[in-house]
C-alpha cells in the first residue's frame, strides 16, 4: 500500500538505496521530527523499528518487521510520515511501507538498485559483512537468510514469530549491567526440573539494551533442549488474538497458546485493548498456574504499566523482575571491539585506531545500537572516501548520534521524593489527604514537574498521587504555570528542581 503526494511525475530522486549519506541524514531527521511531533509514547509504539530501505525514483520504501505494524501505520500515519518525508526531501512524491522478516537487518539488494552503472562501494558494503558478534544490545548477520527461520515446529503451528539463529548466549557479551539478567536466562532455559523457575521471569531495559537478544537465546536453548516454545512480540500476540476472533477460531488459539511450555513476550508494553489485555492476563494466569515458564520483557517494571489492569501487573511482579542496565564503557568497549572485528572480517583494509575507538565507545553512551550505527558510518565513510579513519572522520560521522542521546527517563516516584526533601515534607505527606499550605505547595509542585518531565497523562498522574482525579492534577499545573511566571522566587526552585532531575 502506498500514498502519493502532490509532486507530478516520479523523477529519479538520485539518492540511490537507503545507504546514501544524504538519504540517511535525511531519515533521521525525519525520525527525529516524527517523535517531537507525536510524542515519545506514540513515537515508541508505532515508529521505533520503522526503517528505511532505499529511495528510488521519488518512491522512499520503509519496512517494519510485523504486518500489524504495517497495517497501523498505513491506516493511521501515513500522510503524516510522507508530509514529514517530503518537507525534508522534496523530490518524494511516494511512500511503500513492506515487512521486513523478524530480526533481519534492512539492507538494499543489488537487485533493488534502480541504476544499470556497477554497484556503489556502499551497495555492496550493505550486501555484505557476514561475520556476526553481538551484545545485549546489537546483532550481527551470519546468515542473512537462515536469520529468520524458527528452529522446531512450535512456532510456526502456532503462528509465533520465528526466533534469530544470530540472538544466541554465546553472542551475548556480557557485562555488569546485565550479568544477572544473562544468568536468570540461562537458568530458565536450560532448567529440566518439574515445574517453572522464577515465573514469570520479567526483563526490563531501554532501547538497545539487550532485552530481545535474552528472550531469542532463552527460546533456542529451550527448543534445543526439546521444550515447546513460543515466542511472541506483543503486536504479534494482539494480531494473533484479533485474526482469531475474525475468524471465529478465538478458541483454539486459546487452547493452543496454553498448551506449550514455555511462552515469551517481548514488548509487553504495547498490548493494548480491554478484551487483548484480558486475554493475555488469562493466558499468563493458565500458564503460571499450570507450571509452564513465562518470561516477559518490557521497556519499564510491571508496577508502571498503567494500562494493565492491577491483577495482571501483580502477577508479573510476582515472579523475578530483572532490570538490564545502561551499558558501562567497558562493556561498551568490548561491544565496539566486537563489531569492528566483525566488520573486518569482511573488509580486512577497514582499521579504526584504539584512540578513534575509545573516543567512539566514551561518546555514544545511550544503547548498543547508535554502536553498531557508529561503526557502520565509519565502515561508510572510509569506504566511499578510500581515506582512513581519523579522529576527525570519527567526530563527523557520529556527530548526531552524539547530540541525539536519549534523554533520562525520570519516574514520578523520584519527582515526589525529590520535591518532599527540598520542602521538608514527606512523600507520605505529598500522597495523603493533608490541606496545610506546608503540603498542598509542594504536593502541586510535584504535580506540575510529573506533567513537565514525564509522558503521564493527568489521570495516571493522578493515581500516583494518592488517587487523586484528573481535574486536580490540572488545576494544580494550571496554577503552578501561572505563579512561576509571577514569581521569580517560585520559578528559581522549581528550574533548580528540573536540573536536579534531569543531570
Amino acid at each position: 500500500m502506498h500514498v502519493d503526494g502532490s509532486v507530478a511525475g516520479n523523477a529519479e530522486t538520485g539518492m540511490g538505496g537507503a545507504g546514501g549519506a544524504d538519504t540517511v541524514a535525511a531519515w533521521a531527521r525525519v525520525k527525529r521530527r516524527l517523535r517531537a511531533e507525536l510524542g515519545e509514547d506514540v513515537f515508541a509504539s508505532w515508529f521505533a523499528r520503522l526503517e528505511l530501505v532505499e529511495v528510488v525514483s521519488g518512491t522512499a520504501r520503509l519496512s517494519v518487521p510485523t504486518r500489524f505494524l504495517k497495517s497501523w501505520i498505513e491506516s493511521h500515519y501515513l500522510d503524516r510520515v510522507l508530509a514529514t518525508f517530503r518537507s525534508e526531501v522534496e523530490s518524494v512524491s511516494l511512500i511503500e511501507v513492506g515487512v521486513r522478516g523478524a530480526g533481519a537487518p534492512v539492507r538494499v539488494a543489488p537487485s533493488a538498485v534502480k541504476s544499470s552503472s556497477p554497484a556503489s562501494p556502499l551497495a555492496r558494503l550493505q550486501s555484505t559483512g557476514n561475520a556476526q558478534i553481538s551484545s545485549g544490545a546489537m546483532s550481527f548477520p551470519a546468515d542473512a537468510d537462515s536469520a529468520t527461520q524458527p528452529r522446531g515446529d512450535a512456532g510456526g503451528d502456532l503462528n509465533g514469530a520465528p526466533l534469530d539463529n544470530r540472538l544466541t548466549f554465546a553472542s551475548f557479551v556480557v557485562g555488569r549491567s546485565n550479568a544477572l539478567a544473562h544468568a536468570a536466562a540461562e537458568r530458565v532455559s536450560r532448567h529440566d526440573g518439574q515445574g517453572a523457575l522464577y515465573n514469570p521471569l520479567y526483563f526490563h531495559a531501554g532501547v538497545g539494551l539487550g532485552k530481545t537478544h535474552l528472550l531469542h537465546g532463552i527460546g533456542h536453548a529451550a527448543r534445543e533442549a526439546g521444550r515447546r516454545v513460543i515466542y511472541l512480540t506483543a503486536d504479534r500476540f494482539m494480531y494473533g488474538f484479533v485474526n482469531a476472533l475474525k475468524t471465529q477460531n478465538a478458541l483454539a488459539f486459546k487452547e493452543r497458546l496454553r498448551a506449550i511450555d514455555l511462552l515469551i513476550l517481548d514488548d509487553v508494553q504495547f498490548i493494548q485493548g480491554k478484551s487483548i489485555q484480558a486475554e493475555f492476563g488469562h493466558t499468563i494466569n493458565s500458564l503460571i498456574d499450570a507450571g509452564r515458564q513465562v518470561v516477559v520483557a518490557s521497556d519499564r517494571p510491571p508496577t508502571e504499566l498503567e494500562a494493565l489492569e492491577e491483577r495482571v501487573r501483580s502477577r508479573l511482579a510476582g515472579g523475578l523482575v530483572v532490570e538490564i542496565g545502561t551499558l558501562d564503557e567497558q562493556l561498551r568497549m568490548s561491544i565496539l571491539s566486537a563489531r569492528l572485528a566483525a566488520v573486518r572480517v569482511a573488509h580486512p583494509n577497514f582499521e579504526v585506531s584504539p584512540t578513534v575507538a575509545t573516543y567512539v565507545a566514551r561518546a555514544i553512551t545511550a544503547n548498543g545500537r547508535d554502536l553498531e550505527g557508529a561503526v557502520n558510518r565509519l565502515l561508510a565513510h572510509a569506504t566511499l572516501t578510500g581515506t582512513a579513519v581519523t579522529m576527525e572522520t570519527a567526530e563527523t560521522a557520529i556527530r548526531d548520534l552524539v547530540k541525539n542521546r536519549e534523554p533520562k527517563r525520570i519516574k514520578i516516584e523520584d519527582i515526589q521524593k525529590l520535591v518532599a526533601s527540598r520542602y521538608n515534607v514527606s512523600r507520605s505527606d505529598i500522597l495523603s489527604e493533608r490541606r496545610t499550605a506546608a503540603v498542598v505547595k509542594p504536593r502541586q509542585i510535584a504535580m506540575y514537574l510529573s506533567k513537565v518531565l514525564t509522558l503521564r497523562s493527568l489521570p495516571e498522574i493522578g493515581r500516583r498521587f494518592g488517587g487523586r482525579d484528573h481535574t486536580t492534577v490540572l488545576h494544580a499545573v494550571r496554577k503552578i504555570d501561572k505563579l512561576i511566571g509571577e514569581d521569580n522566587v517560585l520559578n528559581d526552585e522549581v528550574e533548580l528542581l528540573k536540573r536536579m532531575l534531569q543531570d
